[in-house]
């Protein structure tokens, strides 16, 4: 195999401060309430066929002032039809706006009084429901009821205090699960979860700091009562620097990423503003024109081309070069052009940088120059589709290009698993927002608030400072139960079994990781099978130095209990005598080095003794066996 010669990048150490880069969070979180936010449908989401569909197009509306949010003008554009998959059992006709609203979840209000005391916050005198307009089909009436709950709060935080803007209920949206060109199905069981949203303000000047944020609002909100699990907490990150414009990043589900993305965001907008200024200075412009090349690729040998009803293009005038920078990692400024195209249909574009490529030829390329009278400044795009949908993704094409006029726009861009970013949609604006009449105003009293402000669950610091103290552990294992929110469970275990807890920590802190870096599927190993496990440990049926490979036995055999197990692979513990006897054997063929090293001869010899022993004797049997053997040879 050959050798890979290609080396990363090296990282920018980047001055924040200068570029003037500002962030802030908004943290979308499940909670976990008996039933949705206006209506009595579980909250649990739903696997199993759906009963029946119904099939919704959606349009914007004007706000309460006759004014349509761009973002949902620009949905609207791509002309889309969606289906609904619903349940008997666990839908109803609120989830699909067949039916009003019922009235507003308690429980649900309640969670959000706890996290706003939590987060030192004021919590509104009335609830006013509000419609936010959502035409992307993840909403049955294009829309999403939401309302505020709290507001100017602050978090303390190792980078100093954060101000925590807002804190809104609302509706979660519905889950996307297909899309075959004819529909884009979504399944209406995640429609009407209450969604606790938690927005900071665009403080943040580090990309570090907003990572450790971020996890810190995630621990109070699972100090309360929310769901747990992949899906449940969505976290968007807004970020600008000086010369740039805000944008919003959405669904960042991996907080290691969170600096990566930020990094990458400020690349992609000192990117746009280069080329706004190389524009400027090659007195740049846009062809609106959009150009039929039917006739240049009348015999092309690019299958792309030959397969499609038509190829159009258009001309950008001062382009040349700049549509192949890159503007992040693996992605060029034709990327962006391209990400606006694609959201009319199309696969993608092609770019007069990049060619000959894709099977067209370079005399191709050439006549299309010449056919287009273009000088060699001048950028070409085409693009390969139905007639309608070519003209409506170059008029996108179009669009974003003269948006580079401007340098960086304001957007909503989706966090990819690279840590690179995609265009989605516009920035929304106000103008989405208008009043729901059909739920009425809620109020939140001081008898309401009171009960729950003087009963607020444990932070996280201050169960670290309790585990530290009540269970006797160091504080770097006591920091990762916390942090790894194992502090339930760790707990739990220990009321049911007598066992050292620093044993039991390291199992769910340690132990668990490496299993699962082993490609062991850990999530077996429950509350349950864990006690299970431990209860052996506590009749002295097994060695600590046993459990792991009790684990790994365990995962091959889920369902048979540890016990057997431990039988079976031989892993129980060996009588006294017999431990004895295996290592007077192990200290009899090596006499000569017992007789020299004397106590020096500890080490090696534990170490035959416990891998011969493979775990079924206890390290602290073993360790006063050796060393009552060494010293009868001094």
């Amino acid at each position: 195999m050959a050798k890979d010669n290609t080396k990363e990048a090296p990282k920018i150490e980047r001055n924040w401060e200068e570029l003037g880069l500002m962030m802030g969070l908004e943290i979308h979180q499940q909670l976990n309430t008996q039933h949705k936010l206006f209506c009595p449908c579980s909250t649990e989401l739903i696997d199993e066929d759906f009963d029946d569909a119904i099939i919704r197009n959606l349009r914007p509306t004007q706000s309460e002032l006759g004014q349509i949010d761009r973002a949902a003008l620009q949905e609207s554009l791509r002309d889309m039809t969606f289906k609904y998959e619903s349940y008997n059992q666990h839908t109803c006709l609120v989830e699909t706006d067949d039916e009003p609203p019922h009235a507003l979840n308690r429980e649900a209000l309640d969670i959000c009084i706890t996290i706003a005391s939590l987060l030192n916050m004021k919590i509104v005198d009335e609830f006013h429901t509000m419609r936010k307009q959502v035409i992307d089909g993840s909403n049955t009436g294009g829309f999403q009821r939401t309302g505020l709950a709290a507001i100017n709060g602050y978090l303390d935080t190792p980078y100093g205090r954060v101000a925590i803007e807002s804190l809104g209920l609302e509706e979660d949206a519905a889950r996307r699960v297909d899309s075959d060109g004819e529909y884009t199905e979504f399944r209406l069981d995640r429609l009407g979860i209450p969604l606790a949203e938690i927005t900071t303000n665009p403080s943040m000047d580090h990309p570090e700091q907003i990572k450790e944020v971020a996890y810190m609002i995630g621990q109070v909100l699972r100090s309360t009562n929310v769901k747990r699990g992949i899906g449940t907490i969505r976290q968007d990150v807004n970020i600008s620097i000086t010369k740039g414009a805000r944008v919003e990043i959405k669904g960042v589900q991996d907080l290691d990423l969170m600096p990566e993305i930020v990094e990458r965001e400020v690349q992609r907008q000192l990117a746009l503003i280069e080329i706004k200024e190389e524009l400027e200075r090659r007195n740049a412009s846009v062809d609106e024109t959009i150009y039929d090349l039917d006739e240049v690729f009348e015999n092309t040998s690019s299958k792309i081309l030959s397969s499609a009803k038509c190829v159009k293009g258009i001309i950008l005038r001062g382009f040349d070069g700049l549509i192949g920078k890159e503007v992040q990692p693996g992605r060029r400024f034709g990327t962006e052009l391209s990400s606006y195209a694609k959201k009319m249909g199309v696969m993608g574009l092609f770019h007069a940088d990049e060619l000959p490529a894709y099977g067209i030829l370079q005399e191709e390329v050439d006549a299309m120059r010449e056919f287009l009278k273009v000088n060699p400044e001048d950028a070409i795009i085409i693009v390969a589709h139905d007639p309608d949908i070519a003209t409506a993704a170059l008029s996108e094409a179009i669009r974003r290009a003269e948006m580079a006029f401007d340098g960086v726009v304001e957007e909503t861009r989706k966090a990819l698993e690279d840590g690179n970013t995609e265009y989605m949609r516009p920035l929304p604006t106000a103008n989405r927002m208008y009043l729901e009449t059909d739920i009425p105003l809620f109020q939140i009293t001081k008898d309401m608030i009171e009960p729950i402000a003087n009963n607020l669950p444990e932070l996280p610091d201050e169960k670290k400072a309790r585990i530290i103290k009540e269970y006797k552990l160091s504080e770097d294992l006591a920091n990762q139960i916390v942090r790894r929110l194992l502090g339930d469970i760790f707990e739990n275990i220990l009321t049911q079994v007598k066992v050292d807890s620093t044993t039991v920590a390291s199992v769910l802190v340690a132990d668990l990781r490496d299993l699962k870096r082993e490609g062991i599927d850990i999530s077996i190993f429950t509350e349950t099978k864990l006690v299970e496990i431990f209860k052996l440990l506590e009749s002295g049926k097994i060695s600590k130095d046993a459990l792991k490979d009790l684990m790994i036995a365990t995962s091959k055999n889920p369902q048979k209990p540890a016990e057997e197990v431990a039988n079976d692979e031989n892993l129980t513990l060996l009588s006294e005598d017999a431990v004895i006897e295996i290592i007077h054997e192990i200290a009899l063929n090596n006499k000569e080095m017992i007789v020299e090293r004397k106590m020096g001869a500890m080490g090696p010899l534990m170490g035959m003794s416990m891998k011969k022993l493979k775990g079924k004797a206890d390290g602290s049997l073993v360790n006063k066996i050796v060393k009552d053997i060494i010293q009868k040879h001094m």
